[in-house]
């Protein structure tokens, strides 16, 4: 192999996401964007203003989300990765759409890692920074989001960000972790939710003709539940322009 071609195979930036519609408008951005898989990870790589970058999709959870880590930067060696996508609100304040920076990530077993990030929030600007928890399992209730912040002092939670955070840490990789509030305490996310989506964030189309049998209006949420992915994840896609511009001239 050639020192060019080693060259192309590297990105500026990597960003670890679960599901495809966490970062589809961000990639919407990018030039000359190219999709491949590897085992059952998926990867998709362009360029957002000459900067390469590269997205691996891992699914849902803390396991996945650490073994996309590692492959991708076994695969492209990013200078950076970020841990990016939905994020459910533990505090009453946010708002749907809102950023949440990491400054600590924590989970639900002690494990805990810090992140030297100075940022302050701007909490009028729709920006929060602070310590997000990665769950072990989807969270759906408010009261369920009331418990988890009152234990971990928390102001967001996931199921990805520890995961990456560990991996970046261990081969000295720099690392943030930027969430979009996707759900905030409003009202419970509806209870189909934990049958219908898969970890890959695929629908079981079988549940979710189950649902629609046994309670016509879980249509209804489902649609206004993707209509409010697709709004948070347009506001992640403009914040994400700064900070992968801001990390590049770094």
């Amino acid at each position: 192999m050639t020192s060019n071609e080693t060259d192309n195979t590297r990105a500026d930036i990597g960003i670890v996401s679960a599901l495809p519609i966490e970062l589809g408008q961000f990639m919407d951005r990018c030039e000359r964007v190219k999709h491949y898989k590897g085992g059952d990870l998926t990867f998709r790589g362009g360029r957002y203003d000459g900067i390469r970058i590269v997205v691996a999709e891992s699914g849902m959870g803390y396991a996945r989300a650490r073994k996309a880590t590692q492959a991708m930067i076994d695969a492209h060696a990013p200078k950076w990765i970020l841990s990016s996508g939905f994020a459910g609100a533990l505090l009453p304040t946010m708002k749907l759409g809102e950023i949440v920076m990491a400054n600590e990530i924590v989970d639900q077993h002690g494990q805990q890692i810090s992140i030297n990030l100075t940022l302050a929030s701007d909490e009028a600007n729709g920006l929060y920074v602070g310590r997000i928890l990665t769950a072990d399992e989807m969270v759906r209730t408010v009261e369920e989001k009331k418990q988890l912040h009152e234990k971990h002092e928390a102001i967001a939670v996931d199921m990805e960000s520890l995961a990456v955070a560990q991996v970046a840490a261990e081969t000295k990789t720099g690392f943030m972790a930027v969430r979009v509030i996707s759900d905030d305490m409003s009202a419970d996310l509806p209870s189909e939710i934990l049958s219908v989506i898969g970890d890959t964030g695929a629908v079981r189309v079988g549940a979710a003709l189950t649902s629609l049998f046994k309670r016509p209006e879980s249509l209804k949420d489902m649609l206004h539940l993707r209509t409010n992915a697709l709004a948070a994840a347009k506001s992640l896609a403009t914040f994400l322009d700064g900070v992968v511009h801001q990390l590049h001239d770094a």
